[in-house]
């Protein structure tokens, strides 16, 4: 498992392990926290279709799913 900072997710790069639609590349475009500083609310957006996608950013830890940067 990958340790990740919330506050430093936001703009970062992510490769997905088994690429759906020939999206591979990916960046978190997107990143709202409440007042306890707690992620609420976590965007991923493909580099190639520029297609947003809503995300638990805990799953960025797995790392059967995800690599940190692009690879």
């Amino acid at each position: 498992m990958h340790r990740i900072n919330p506050k430093k997710l936001l703009h970062s790069k992510w490769t997905a392990v088994k690429p759906v639609n020939k999206e591979k590349h990916f960046m978190v475009t997107e990143m709202k926290f409440d007042e306890e500083d707690n992620v609420i609310h976590c965007v991923l957006e493909a580099v190639l279709t520029k297609r947003e996608e809503p995300i638990d950013w805990q799953s960025l830890k797995n790392v059967e799913q995800w690599r940190q940067g692009w690879q």
